[in-house]
């Protein structure tokens, strides 16, 4: 009964999400929202083409099912951030099974050209722990706002135990180092991990 219940809403959420991508994109026209995992990724009109952003969404939407259809709630514990056909992977997983499997069935969605394994095993222990992850998330959207202004929406956060994982594109690699080094001052982290593709200006 769980697995039908599982199936159905997998035939329900992908059609929604691919949805809900393409009708941000027709209310913004200087943005585009890729949706899912918990976060957002706002992609900047220029940086990327419309067809590599649609073609994005779809392989995020594509493994959004996958995880949803699998055990160990990946769906829910695993985040995803993709930028033509790279999908960067965070979360925390019990154990090093659940993370070969994660990755496995990411390599099974057409148009995956690289993997970005950051899946950490462990757990947050307490609310709290996950609470400062949640603030430390906050503090970097913030200070790259401050730091890079609204180019700041270019840039996907994930933070992992006082990690933040950067993951984006920018023609500016001076103001990304700009950010980088005022990431370090927010209390609590632990480190910083870029991700972010430079591009020279068109």
């Amino acid at each position: 009964m769980a697995s039908r219940i599982k199936k159905v809403t997998s035939i329900i959420i992908g059609p929604l999400l691919l949805i809900l991508v393409i009708l941000n994109y027709g209310c913004s026209p200087a943005n585009v929202l890729a949706t899912g995992g918990g976060s957002a990724m706002v992609i900047a009109e220029g940086e990327r083409s419309l067809g590599t952003v649609i073609d994005d969404a779809t392989i995020k939407v594509n493994i959004a099912a996958k995880f949803l259809n699998a055990e160990n709630n990946l769906f829910v514990n695993i985040n995803t951030s993709i930028l033509e056909g790279r999908v960067l992977l965070t979360g925390l997983v019990d154990n090093q099974e659940i993370r070969i499997d994660a990755v496995r069935l990411v390599w099974e969605v057409e148009g995956v050209q690289e993997i970005i394994n950051e899946i950490e095993i462990g757990n947050r222990t307490t609310i709290k722990d996950y609470a400062s992850d949640l603030w430390i998330n906050t503090q970097a959207r913030a200070v790259a706002a401050k730091t890079v202004g609204i180019k700041a929406i270019t840039f996907n956060f994930e933070t992992i135990q006082g990690k933040i994982y950067i993951a984006g594109i920018t023609a500016r690699p001076d103001l990304l180092d700009e950010m980088i080094i005022a990431l370090k001052n927010i209390k609590g982290v632990t480190e910083i991990v870029n991700y972010v593709i430079i591009r020279e200006k068109l």
